[in-house]
């Protein structure tokens, strides 16, 4: 994870190796002393503060104990460009922690909850996130709809399937990843009383009762479909002579 705009791999049986996608930069997040990350740091513990509207370069500088020129020749494009860094590297360092403790699982229940989880876990508890749910919402919000929240189901679901992929196969893996992700969305934004998925044993049970049905379902369904016929093996060898 820690070199810029390089691509991870993750290995998938039969399927060989998936990249990350091609969007999520990474900035050296494993580099304390990288200049980038001093100052995207910097920009987060300012976010956590006091929101993107009230923070300036200046802000962000004297956060990061570096000149404002120094800010400058690192992002060109100054305060968004800054943001834009923070947010491939909040995007990266997350994918690395999901990428750790899926690799870990050993079945589709464990790979399910393990993600939501951790997921679940980095959401909730960032500082900059929670400020600005709380008070910029329309920073946050309008990236979790319509197109702007396709794109985030695909980053995220491209990102997620190879681990699936492991027990499901290509496109029923996708189209679980998007599940976990959409119900991850859903209830970090909307908590529900009854389930934390902060907490192992709930996401387990929610995994168990609701996800784990619907993606065997899924499997079985696509098992139950007939061989196209071109790919049939003749009932009787003459089959072939006709």
């Amino acid at each position: 994870m820690g070199r810029a705009g390089m691509q991870t791999e993750h290995e998938r049986p039969d399927h060989g190796p998936v990249l990350a996608p091609k969007n999520v930069h990474h900035l050296g997040a494993d580099d304390r002393s990288s200049t980038r990350v001093r100052i995207v740091d910097a920009t987060l513990r300012c976010l956590a503060r006091q929101g993107v509207s009230k923070t300036t370069l200046d802000d962000i500088a004297r956060e990061a104990k570096f000149s404002r020129a120094t800010l400058y020749r690192t992002f060109p494009g100054g305060k968004e460009e800054v943001l834009g860094a923070v947010v491939d590297t909040e995007v990266a360092r997350l994918f690395s922690a999901l990428g750790v403790v899926m690799g870990e699982a050993e079945d589709l229940e464990d790979v399910l909850v393990a993600g939501m989880v951790e997921a679940a876990r980095r959401l909730t508890t960032h500082g900059a996130i929670a400020y600005l749910c709380l008070h910029e919402p329309g920073v946050i919000l309008p990236k979790l709809t319509f197109a702007d929240m396709d794109r985030v189901l695909l980053v995220a679901g491209d990102f997620a399937a190879p681990f699936f992929a492991r027990w499901l196969e290509p496109d029923q893996a996708s189209r679980a990843a998007e599940w976990a992700v959409r119900i991850v969305l859903a209830y970090v934004s909307d908590p529900a009383p009854d389930t934390d998925l902060t907490d192992p044993a709930d996401t387990r049970a929610l995994v168990r009762r609701f996800v784990l049905p619907g993606i065997l379902a899924l499997r079985e369904a696509n098992e139950d479909l007939p061989t196209p016929r071109s790919t049939r093996t003749p009932k009787h060898p003459r089959a072939t002579n006709t």
